[in-house]
């Protein structure tokens, strides 16, 4: 028996090291509520996406989920804009901002009036990016639900390295091809440069 004690010791550090693996910023472990954040359109902004402004705007919630209902559009917004409410279930955050009074608070369901023009029906998995306006949430649209193949897609991977890394641009230089397919490039292109010249 004493011949196999080092090797059971060994096995037993193994698997304890497996279970440790360290959890990054892009890893938030939630226990999910059964209710619903409403966000606010900013319909006006005029980027959209997870690379806004010259440098990068700081993201404030970010996070993949299923579309479970689209509803027709409607002239609630008036002339503004037209009115077209989602949900999504959430199914996974990547970054929480503290909003202090209006920060997420782990509601499992997402709903903004922001989805019309958008290609996306029920059942669509989505990555969403949500920004700090007037200390609440809001979402600009457009380039901000942006459709995936899966939980496991390559943007997923991209916009977590992007959390981790304190939004440092500069860590996405060899994803300018990924971001193209959804119409980002010049927008990372933009703040990659903008993170060079701060060097």
């Amino acid at each position: 028996m004493n011949k196999y004690y080092p090797i059971i010791i060994s096995l037993l550090f193994t698997c304890s090291a497996c279970n440790n693996k360290k959890n990054t910023k892009s890893d938030i472990d939630i226990e999910f509520t059964q209710d619903t954040l409403e966000v606010g359109y900013t319909y006006w902004w005029p980027e959209s996406g997870p690379f806004v402004g010259q440098c990068g705007e700081e993201l404030a919630l970010v996070f993949s989920g299923t579309i479970t209902d689209i509803l027709p559009t409607t002239d609630e917004a008036g002339p503004l804009y037209n009115s077209q409410k989602g949900y999504i279930q959430i199914n996974q955050v990547y970054k929480i901002k503290d909003l202090a009074h209006n920060t997420y608070a782990n509601q499992q369901f997402f709903v903004s009036d922001c989805f019309d023009g958008l290609d996306l029906k029920k059942d669509d998995q989505v990555l969403v990016i949500c920004y700090d306006y007037e200390n609440d949430l809001s979402i600009p649209g457009d380039k901000s639900i942006l459709k995936i193949d899966s939980f496991d897609d390559p943007l997923i991977s991209s916009i977590k390295k992007y959390i981790d890394a304190d939004q440092n641009a500069l860590k996405l230089t060899k994803d300018l091809q990924l971001w193209e397919k959804v119409g980002l490039d010049e927008n990372l292109s933009q703040i990659i440069e903008c993170a060079k010249e701060s060097k």
